[in-house]
């Protein structure tokens, strides 16, 4: 028979157990990935590599859902409104994360406190381009012919990363070269191979193949320093007068507001896991892709960083969503 002093000694376990039986297992039912993106993009070649791997480590399926449209705010917004319980997350970008708040002056979200920063996920490798019908054989020369004859630069959107980097290559060389945005990387191709514009801001895998059949020269990576993706193309930091040049495409993993710190614990050691699989990061290279792994911590700092250094690039172009 239990005494008094067996009761008082069990009190605890028997007060955590209901709260115990109120966190289910994590994950158990499957995960919802969005993309704010069509398919075929890099950032949906991005998620569709993870996810099978995230899928090991978790025990459950993780299904891609292809959102596109605003400039990947239906997405966010998607996510945004989902259970804070972790099996709905986002395969967040620069344009969606640090520049549509801008962009747009008003959303119906804030990205830095209603979503919850699960990692970073990966760099995305951009580059300047010509077509081979244009003189130009560096960054310099495009340089000089923009301030003899202000010359267009084609992206895959307005507020992506293209976009970004030809604005800040107007605002460091006091050019006035016009944007001309595509409704995707596609479309932007098609048209710059053929030298409808002058040149392009474009991710390096989707162009790599016609600068190796001789259909367009690459003049410069945009990060700060080389790529060891693409070693023998200089950054366009390289160029005299552009010192410090660096618009670095990304993407991080994000869940809603409120996901408990055990559940984003799980998502982060599975996505950690799964950008270390010698093939995966293997796979993302060949596309033009590094794998960026990190603590939640670190890509909400991330995140806060580059909001604040494009903000003032994306108010200075004058550029607008539509």
């Amino acid at each position: 028979m239990l005494n008094r002093r067996h009761l008082i000694a069990l009190t605890p376990a028997l007060l955590a157990a209901p709260a115990l039986r109120a966190q289910p297992a994590f994950p158990n039912r499957p995960i919802r990935l969005l993309v704010g993106f069509a398919p075929g993009g890099t950032t949906d070649v991005a998620a569709r590599l993870l996810a099978p791997r995230m899928q090991a480590a978790l025990g459950q399926s993780v299904v891609i859902e292809n959102r596109p449209g605003a400039g990947s705010n239906i997405a966010t917004e998607a996510v945004v409104r989902s259970p804070a319980d972790g099996h709905t997350l986002l395969l967040g970008t620069i344009g969606g994360l640090a520049v549509n708040p801008t962009l747009y002056g008003s959303l119906p979200y804030d990205p830095q406190t209603d979503l919850t920063a699960i990692s970073r996920v990966a760099m995305i490798l951009n580059v300047l381009a010509v077509p081979a019908d244009r003189p130009w054989r560096s960054v310099a020369e495009v340089v000089t012919a923009s301030r003899a004859d202000a010359l267009t630069f084609g992206t895959s959107g307005v507020g992506g990363a293209g976009h970004l980097a030809g604005e800040q290559l107007n605002a460091m060389a006091r050019l006035q070269n016009t944007h001309v945005p595509y409704r995707g990387g596609g479309a932007l191709i098609s048209d710059f191979i053929t030298g409808k514009v002058d040149m392009a801001f474009t991710p390096y895998s989707g162009v790599r193949p016609h600068a190796e059949a001789g259909r367009v020269r690459l003049l410069g990576v945009t990060t700060a320093a080389r790529s060891r993706l693409a070693p023998d193309v200089p950054s366009i930091a390289e160029t005299p007068g552009l010192a410090g040049f660096d618009m670095a495409d990304w993407s991080t993993l994000m869940a809603p507001r409120g996901v408990p710190a055990p559940v984003v614990e799980v998502l982060n050691r599975a996505v950690t896991a799964a950008l270390a699989e010698a093939q995966v990061v293997q796979a993302l290279a060949e596309r033009g892709i590094e794998a960026t792994p990190s603590t939640p911590a670190e890509c909400a700092a991330f995140i806060r960083s580059e909001t604040e250094k494009w903000a003032p690039v994306v108010r200075a172009s004058g550029a607008t969503p539509n």
